[in-house]
């Protein structure tokens, strides 16, 4: 008797490992679509998963389809933020051995959002090729919940597979990032639905439209925009390449100092001084207050590199309140040489920081059982104000965004005033990894939404000079590993930006219209169906 149950049971076990392994393959293909790799077939991931999702036939098709959505997500996100682990190496002795646990819990924490999408999408799917539109708003819908819970998270969102700048980009200047997730998502899943009948031919001839459309328009907002140089104020962008490991040794400041000096005072191809010097977010491995205090060497140092007139934007970490009970910020400081030597003009504190990171969520749970003193985790820091532009010469308004915050879509909202987006960055705590080639692309996607330029400092790559449609100017770009600096005039802005002035609203619509289709096909298969029992 229970020979034959497990012969029976078999091909059902067989065909549900297989699945399972299938569910693995879509996300990591999707996963390859995104850059540094930019396998763009690897979209088809998505339609694998859906295909998955549907032919779900067991007993439990939610917890199937929750396992299958999950599995996908393990991929996808095990891939794409595998690079994590390198910031526990930076101090191996004490956080070493967290780094395959932090990276495993970060890929299986991220999945959930896309096993609770699968389930979403099995429990409520229509019948019919509209499934098509239900499984790209649960999915896009979760993605949107993954870039807020908890400050949210919104790493290689799928509207974001396409290398800033490229044709298909152009569409986060519309509909911005969310709802360019959407229509990636749609396109992208469509061939699962070709045998669906004619309504499934017609969804895949959609999706091919679809994808025409993003690279026609991208291709004629980039025409209409050519590559250019820039005629604005002068940038040097600064690169020192130093390595987070070195910035552990106090020894090695003083080094550290005079690499960003060296390179700030370095002589200038036409002679001409930038207006505007940028150094990365952590530049200096000291408190700003403590280096920049009058009378400390550094502070003097400082000032000699620069000229009469030069703006120095530098990124790091300061204090406010009593030396007992002192309240960090991780900010960006804003400093002129004047006669007299350095002054103060703008200062902007980190809004979006970092879970675990640069804030422990749930502190007094979390610091009661331990796990603040076991991952060698400090006070952290302060959250500032919500990102707001800052005026740092007449006529001249940048909106900093710092590290993290570059990942928001919308975070930095058209202001006509704002000249520049100015994003400082510490990408060393990844190493030489996919991690900050990724953070590029993610970064410049806030350029394109916004029709504003960058400024991207980073201590060891990659930094670079990005235009308001998401390219590198001139090819200028310093990689991993690179030291130098980067000189040029900050291209011109775009057009007003249409998707972030109102907060995701596109995509909004778009969730809202597939619900409305897929209950609208549900009641008219629903009355066809009557109709056919009153003909019986």
């Amino acid at each position: 008797m229970k020979l034959s149950v497990l012969t029976a049971r078999s091909p059902f076990l067989r065909a549900a490992w297989r699945d399972r392994v299938l569910a693995l393959v879509a996300g990591l293909a999707a996963a390859l679509a995104h850059p540094p790799f930019g396998i763009l077939p690897g979209l088809l991931g998505y339609a694998l998963l859906l295909w998955l999702l549907d032919g779900i036939d067991g007993p439990r098709p939610l917890r199937s389809a929750f396992l299958r959505g999950w599995l996908a997500g393990l991929a996808y996100f095990g891939l794409g933020t595998w690079w994590i682990g390198e910031a526990f190496m930076v101090d191996a002795a004490n956080q070493g051995w967290m780094a395959p646990f932090a990276v495993a819990a970060m890929a299986a924490g991220l999945a959930l959002f896309w096993g609770l999408a699968a389930l979403l999408y099995r429990r409520f799917r229509p019948a019919g090729a509209v499934r098509v539109l239900a499984f790209a708003a649960a999915l896009s819908a979760l993605e949107w919940v993954r870039g807020h819970v908890l400050t949210g998270f919104p790493w290689n969102l799928p509207g974001e597979t396409w290398r800033a700048g490229s044709a298909p980009s152009q569409a986060a200047a519309l509909i911005g990032a969310y709802g360019l997730t959407f229509v990636t998502l749609a396109i992208a899943a469509a061939p699962a639905v070709w045998r669906a009948g004619r309504p499934g031919r017609i969804a895949v001839g959609a999706a091919a439209l679809g994808l025409v459309a993003l690279y026609g328009g991208g291709f004629l907002a980039l025409r209409a925009a050519p590559p250019q140089t820039g005629a604005g104020p002068s940038v040097r962008i600064v690169q020192a390449d130093v390595q987070q490991s070195a910035k552990w040794d106090a020894a090695s400041f003083q080094a550290i100092v005079r690499d960003y000096v060296t390179l700030t005072a370095q002589p200038y191809a036409d002679g001409k001084p930038a207006e505007v010097v940028v150094w990365p977010e952590g530049a200096l491995p000291a408190a700003i207050d403590d280096y920049l205090a009058p009378g400390t060497w550094v502070r003097q140092a400082i000032t000699d590199a620069l000229q009469p007139g030069q703006l120095l934007l530098i990124g790091g970490y300061r204090y406010e309140g009593s030396a007992e009970h002192p309240t960090y910020y991780n900010s960006l400081v804003a400093l002129r040489r004047d006669a007299g030597g350095l002054t103060v003009v703008g200062i902007y504190d980190k809004h979006r920081l970092v879970p675990f990171g640069e804030y422990l969520p749930a502190e007094g749970l979390l610091t009661a059982i331990g796990v603040k003193s076991m991952a060698h985790l400090g006070d952290g820091f302060a959250i500032g104000p919500r990102p707001a532009p800052l005026a740092i010469a007449p006529g001249l308004k940048i909106q900093p965004l710092i590290c993290y915050e570059s990942l928001f879509p919308g975070l930095a909202r058209p202001d006509p005033a704002v000249r520049a987006l100015v994003n400082v960055s510490n990408d060393a705590w990844f190493g030489v990894t996919s991690g900050p080639l990724q953070h590029l692309n993610l970064a410049s996607y806030r350029a394109i939404e916004a029709g504003r330029p960058m400024i991207r400092a980073t201590p060891t790559g990659v930094s670079a000079m990005i235009d308001a449609q998401g390219r590198v100017v001139g090819g200028q770009r310093l990689d991993l590993g690179q030291r130098g600096v980067i000189d040029a005039n900050l291209p011109a802005t775009g057009r007003d930006t249409f998707a972030p002035k109102v907060v995701d609203w596109p995509f909004l619509a778009f969730i809202l219209a597939s619900v409305a289709i897929c209950i609208g096909s549900s009641r008219n298969r629903g009355r066809k169906f009557a109709d056919m029992k009153d003909i019986g």
